[in-house]
């Protein structure tokens, strides 16, 4: 087993869901200090470690944060030969391998600048407040997702926060039953670089049940994260006849309670759900990768209105403005309020002498290297902002299913890429 996995193995077992900073802000400290580099800190929990009187020429980045579809999740570890899985939960190789290679580089006195950004998984957090200067004219990025891709642009998102207020309490005139519907254990996924994969979306089913069967709605909840394909949805619904499933995986139970009355919500919520068009809106063929999409990830239901989450992408900063201002005035036409945050920018593709150096040693271990594009936010884009000089690419081993109880990362290709990290800093460092 190499030291990579080992380490990975290590951090692993360190809490590090999103807006979980202290573990692993103590465990860096400690590892900086047996390496004799600094490790400094800002107000956003964005940590960089280097050494006292760096010259460094190349920066590294990985965020410290796991997707974790349960709360306080910790991964446990299950080896399979080749394949690294979790047992019933999301692995964290996103992006616990990048930050890996990065440990592993400073145990080993590597002069460069060692960037751990917090919280990206829910909204990039950290990198759009960093408060800690780079100085280094180049940044490894090391939060891909396929081998022999280096990634020199990837998409911009803005999320999207609707909220309908319209409930009523109304006479049960027509004697409707109340129904139980339950979706759960689908696949679900990475709404960027899976949103073309065909991933059932629990939301946009169980919606499907319920209009079809022209239910009023009581209360609905599911989805776990803003940036994941939903997994399981749970409904209270109102109905003249028994609602139909809509997957294999949906149970309806009839709940044997009569009420004279209803407190329901507004029937264009319903409306909304079954009609949006979720998942790819367009492809770009040059690139090879989704131009735009759109996720319902996330819906949720109090005493008092019901409110839904959705994730907008696309590889152009004029489309993805086009896109959200499209999905607002839908969400607006059915009765919602709508917000917007989390926004971050497209990274345009840019070859440079950086990148070109970086496909230059990968091929030397992997032929098959190749600059690419990907339908998902990396921290790169704003990193461009930030810091309009420096050169960026971005690569990673191959990880499958990636914010999903799928996901695995073979170790074959954690050692293939690392081998082209040594190489990078035997080159550039």
């Amino acid at each position: 087993m190499s030291q990579i996995i080992n380490i990975f193995k290590e951090i692993t077992s360190i809490p590090r869901c999103s807006g979980t900073h202290t573990p692993f802000i103590n465990y860096m400290k400690e590892i900086s200090s047996k390496a004799g580099f600094i490790c400094l800190t800002d107000s956003h929990n964005n940590i960089l470690v280097k050494k006292q009187n760096s010259k460094a020429k190349l920066a590294f980045q990985s965020h410290y944060d796991i997707v974790c579809l349960s709360d306080n999740c910790v991964p446990v570890i299950v080896e399979n030969g080749d394949i690294i899985s979790a047992q019933n939960s999301t692995l964290g190789s996103d992006n616990g391998i990048g930050c890996s290679y990065m440990i592993q580089l400073i145990l080993d006195g590597v002069d460069g600048e060692f960037l751990f950004t917090s919280d990206e998984e829910i909204g990039l957090i950290g990198t759009n407040n960093l408060d800690i200067e780079i100085k280094a004219p180049y940044m490894l990025n090391l939060d891909s997702e396929e081998e022999a891709g280096i990634c020199i642009g990837c998409a911009g998102g803005v999320d999207i926060f609707a909220t309908n207020s319209n409930k009523k309490i109304i006479v049960n005139d027509e004697n409707l039953d109340l129904y139980e519907i339950s979706i759960s254990k689908l696949q679900g996924g990475h709404s960027g670089v899976d949103i073309d994969k065909n991933i059932p979306n629990a939301i946009k089913l169980i919606a499907k049940t319920i209009k079809e069967a022209n239910a009023k709605l009581l209360d609905i909840n599911g989805g776990e994260r803003i940036n994941s394909i939903p997994v399981k949805v749970k409904a209270i619904v109102a109905s003249k006849t028994t609602p139909i499933a809509s997957h294999e995986n949906m149970t309806i139970e009839k709940i044997d309670t009569k009420s004279e009355h209803l407190n329901i919500f507004d029937d264009k919520i319903i409306d909304f759900l079954y009609n949006f068009e979720n998942g790819v809106r367009s492809l770009n063929v040059e690139l090879g990768v989704v131009q735009n999409s759109i996720n319902l990830a996330i819906i949720s239901t109090n005493q008092d209105n019901i409110k839904i989450e959705l994730s907008a992408r696309s590889m152009a900063n004029d489309e993805l403005a086009n896109l959200k201002d499209e999905t607002i005035k839908m969400l607006e036409a059915h009765n919602f309020t709508v917000t917007t945050d989390g926004k971050y920018p497209a990274w345009k593709p840019d070859v440079n002498e950086f990148t070109n150096k970086v496909l230059e040693i990968y091929k030397e271990v992997n032929p098959k290297a190749s600059l690419e594009a990907i339908h998902a936010g990396l921290e790169c884009a704003i990193f461009k902002d930030k810091y309009p000089h420096i050169k960026v690419a971005s690569i990673g081993p191959t990880i499958d299913f990636p914010h999903s109880k799928k996901e695995q990362v073979s170790i074959k290709s954690v050692e293939h890429v690392f081998e082209v990290v040594q190489k990078i800093v035997k080159e550039i460092c």
